[in-house]
C-alpha cells in the first residue's frame, strides 16, 4: 500500500509562507537559542557538581590520610617509647650484672684464697704429724740405745 503523499494547501504557497516563515525561524531560534542555554545552564551545573564532588574527595582523601597517618604514627610513638624502655631497662640489667660479676669474682677469689688456705693447714697438719712421728721414732731410738 502506498502512503498518501502530503497535500499542500494554497496556504502553504510561497507567498503565503513569506509571512509565516518569519514567526517560524524566529520560534526555531529561540527554540535553538533556549536549548543551547538549557544546555549550556546544564553543563555549569555538571561541572559545579563535578568541582564540588572533586572538592569533597579531596578533603575525605585529605582526612583519611591524616587518620593514616596519626594510627601509623601512634603505634610508631608507643613502639618507640617501649623501644625507650627496653632500652631503659637493659642499662639497669647490665649495670646489675656487672655489681653481681664483681660480688661473683670477689667471693670466687675469697673461696680459692680459704682453700689455698685450708690446704696450706692441711699439709701443714701432715707435716706436723710426719714431724711427731719422727720425733717419736727419734726418741725410742734414743731410749733403745739408753736402755742398751
Amino acid at each position: 500500500m502506498k502512503s498518501p503523499s502530503p497535500t499542500f494547501s494554497s496556504a502553504s504557497s510561497p507567498a503565503v509562507m513569506e509571512g509565516t516563515k518569519k514567526p517560524e525561524i524566529e520560534d526555531f531560534e529561540t527554540s535553538l537559542h533556549r536549548i543551547f542555554h538549557e544546555h549550556h545552564q546544564a553543563s555549569l551545573r555538571i561541572r559545579d557538581q563535578a568541582e564540588r564532588a572533586k572538592k569533597d574527595a579531596v578533603r575525605s582523601a585529605a582526612v583519611v590520610s591524616e587518620l593514616l597517618v596519626d594510627a601509623v604514627n601512634g603505634g610508631v610513638q608507643s613502639l618507640f617509647l617501649n623501644e625507650k624502655r627496653i632500652e631503659f631497662e637493659i642499662r639497669a640489667l647490665v649495670s646489675s650484672i656487672l655489681r653481681y660479676k664483681k660480688q661473683t669474682d670477689s667471693w670466687l677469689a675469697a673461696s680459692h684464697a680459704m682453700n689455698s688456705v685450708l690446704k696450706e693447714i692441711g699439709d701443714f697438719e701432715n707435716w706436723m704429724k710426719i714431724m711427731d712421728y719422727d720425733c717419736k721414732s727419734i726418741n725410742a731410738a734414743i731410749r733403745n740405745i739408753h736402755r742398751s
